[in-house]
């Protein structure tokens, strides 16, 4: 067997495990779910009204998204345990992948740690959408190394968990979190976008 061919062989996905769905389903549901949410308010205030603050409400998303987050991780890793393990990557380049996952695993937790340091849970969590604007916008590390330093560090982590434990289905997972990120940014950035242009031009306005 030619080394393409093992690695084809090696490489199993076992696509009849519920959770393997179910991880998949939580994944796609977590932006979708917030960009809804962000959104709504943004137009009727209805978090900000039914937590009596813009400050408020905001940290009720942050609650909210934050415990999907962990709870999407849960069903990742449940998943894992699930699916068969790749013998390329847990025997034969063990020496490789092992150290490759702890580096990995750390710059994405760097990355996500440090952009939600830098940006306060009202800038990491939709606070533009509460209209709870940012005096500037951020250019220091981690955002002068990514753009987007807490999708790409989250990833990051997601590529980690499936190296270490050698499981080739959680490089798909891998690639489904990094699809659904660039999707929910194709949305996100426009419209956070138009609310910063929208504040300049009302203080320009101001100002005349």
């Amino acid at each position: 067997m030619s080394f393409p061919d093992k690695i084809v062989a090696d490489f199993n996905v076992d696509y009849d495990q519920k959770s393997l769905w179910i991880v998949l389903g939580s994944i796609a549901f977590n932006p979708i779910f917030w960009n809804i949410v962000a959104r709504a308010e943004y137009n009727t205030h209805f978090l900000t009204k039914l937590a009596g603050g813009a400050k408020t409400g905001c940290y009720l998303l942050a609650i909210t998204i934050f415990s999907l987050g962990i709870f999407r991780d849960y069903l990742y890793h449940q998943a894992l345990e699930q699916q068969p393990t790749s013998i390329l990557l847990s025997v034969t380049y063990v020496d490789i992948v092992k150290p490759l996952a702890i580096v990995l695993f750390a710059v994405g937790n760097v990355l996500v740690l440090t952009s939600m340091y830098a940006l306060g849970v009202t800038g990491t969590y939709l606070g533009d959408y509460f209209g709870i604007l940012m005096n500037e916008r951020v250019t220091g590390f981690p955002f002068n190394v990514s753009n987007n330093p807490m999708y790409h560090g989250s990833t990051l982590c997601f590529l980690a968990s499936a190296l270490w434990y050698a499981k080739p289905a959680g490089l798909l997972i891998t690639a489904f979190v990094s699809l659904m990120y660039s999707i929910a940014l194709k949305f996100e950035e426009p419209f956070t976008g138009e609310i910063y242009a929208k504040r300049d031009r009302e203080l320009a306005a101001k100002q005349k």
